[in-house]
């Protein structure tokens, strides 16, 4: 069974860290929108991708959470 397992949770963390790495300033408790001057680059891109591959879970719900935040401020 965990020859199934921990490769799909792998590769699930790697395409999630390649889908969100535009989005990736609303997974930690920084400000709701990307810094104007961030340019980013492939180090970038990979370095996110491997801490996301690994750290899925957590930046879920910590994505999660962030989220619940921007919408409560909206609404005060």
């Amino acid at each position: 069974m965990a020859h199934i397992v921990i490769p799909s949770f792998l590769v699930f963390g790697l395409i999630f860290g390649l889908v969100t790495y535009s989005n990736r300033h609303l997974f930690g408790e920084g400000p709701p929108q990307a810094p104007a001057d961030d340019k980013g680059g492939p180090g970038a891109r990979l370095y996110w991708a491997l801490v996301a591959t690994f750290l899925w879970p957590i930046l879920i719900v910590s994505g999660l959470h962030g989220l619940y935040r921007l919408r409560a401020a909206r609404r005060t």
